[in-house]
């Protein structure tokens, strides 16, 4: 039996109410790390404002999702995909996409910047985030994910328990000259996903074990045809926190994404933790559209927080709300556990919040139009990209992680 006090850890209310926390600990001046200018929070808002309109000029503005990065050089792979279903009913075609949305989130850590694919189908060569996304795609078109040649649009625990480190690499087309950050812990991650799959057939289904299965046991919980956004992720976090090669492991319990940071003053053993959980959140707001297509509303998406990595957290140090005490060299990386680095995190988190509250005015929008998954859409992930790019050579961002693969 877990805790009450860590399993309340698996939950976006803890994520926001525990960065809040560390926020509040730097704005009474008691971090050695960083200080947070609040006065250029309307700048961060003018620019993010700008970048939305120009991207979105109607502001119909879709969710911040895997669903994005798969049309990659305006090329509607999915679309084409989905098209050769058939006459498959709703909900099977709703399980094809959160097969193809949880392996491609798990594979979505930051690629590096050598690492290219070349996509045979339309020429095009593509990189970072969209490169990975073009990448699981065509991987998962390519039956690399089903057990049964019979049904290659599926992924499922048997095919991911024996994927291995080659053929991952063969179909991202790693080579001497095309290195990808983190290979090891990506298939890893994969192994364990199956893993935990075949450990929660309540979840996962006890016929074809596969990540789909969480439209079965998730519509049932539907009230009037509508889901709660934190009820997807706390099924996530049940289900699959065993995954994570990184987690952090407190009185035997693994907690995922979690780090540890003295502004968490608490009376119980939960004290120094800030859970973050970004891929299981990224992997949330991707199957916002599976479970839409199902005809379910989900609804409350605000509960979800914005996600803590290094493009929202670098436009927030490129354009000086976060402001390091010390000069932070771009090129040495950080462990993802430090102090620092957790402390950016859950300032990225809390100052997202603020954030969207200034954007939403110069967009003349209100909370339920614009909420935290357009913002990020619109939005912060893409002006971080920018400033990173005006700022260094190449984009890369503010403050460099050392990580494994497995958690930005």
């Amino acid at each position: 039996m877990i805790p009450p006090e860590l399993a309340a850890l698996r939950s976006p209310h803890a994520v926001r109410a525990r960065s809040h926390m560390v926020l509040d600990h730097v704005l009474a001046g008691r971090s050695s790390h960083f200080t947070v200018d609040e006065a250029r929070l309307g700048a961060v808002a003018d620019y993010v404002a700008e970048v939305t309109r120009h991207a979105y000029p109607t502001l119909d503005i879709p969710y911040h999702s895997r669903w994005r990065h798969f049309d990659a050089g305006g090329v509607a792979r999915w679309d084409a995909l989905a098209g050769t279903l058939g006459t498959l009913d709703a909900q099977e075609a709703a399980r094809i996409m959160v097969d193809l949305a949880v392996v491609s989130v798990l594979l979505d850590a930051g690629a590096g910047d050598a690492w290219r694919y070349h996509e045979d189908a339309t020429g095009l060569t593509v990189t970072r985030s969209e490169g990975l996304a073009v990448a699981s795609l065509r991987m998962f078109e390519a039956g690399a994910f089903s057990s049964d040649p019979a049904v290659p649009l599926r992924v499922d625990a048997v095919a991911l328990i024996r994927l291995d480190a080659a053929t991952l690499a063969r179909h991202f087309q790693l080579g001497p000259g095309n290195p990808l950050v983190g290979l090891e812990g990506r298939v890893t991650l994969l192994n364990r996903l199956g893993e935990a799959m075949a450990a929660r057939l309540d979840l996962f289904g006890d016929g074809v074990t596969r990540p789909g299965g969480l439209i079965d046991a998730l519509l049932p919980q539907a009230r009037v045809g509508r889901l709660p956004a934190a009820r997807i992720l706390e099924a996530l976090l049940d289900g699959l926190s065993s995954i994570w090669p990184a987690g952090l492991v407190v009185d035997g319990v693994v907690l995922g994404d979690v780090g540890r940071h003295p502004a968490i003053t608490v009376p119980d053993r939960s004290a120094g933790l800030v859970p973050f959980h970004k891929l299981s959140q990224w992997l949330t707001y991707s199957l916002l559209e599976p479970f839409e297509a199902t005809g379910v509303v989900v609804t409350d998406l605000d509960e979800l927080t914005a996600l803590p990595e290094y493009r929202n957290g670098g436009l927030l140090v490129d354009l000086g709300l976060i402001v390091p005490r010390e000069p932070i060299d771009p090129a040495q990386k950080h462990p993802v556990s430090s102090e620092m680095i957790v402390e950016w995190r859950a300032l990225t988190v809390a100052l997202m919040d603020r954030l969207a509250a200034a954007v939403r005015e110069r967009l003349g929008l209100d909370a339920a139009q614009f909420p935290l998954a357009k913002l990020l859409q619109g939005g912060t992930w893409t002006a971080g990209r920018q400033i990173a790019a005006q700022k260094r050579p190449g984009g890369p961002p503010p403050i460099a992680i050392d990580a494994d693969g497995t958690v930005f």
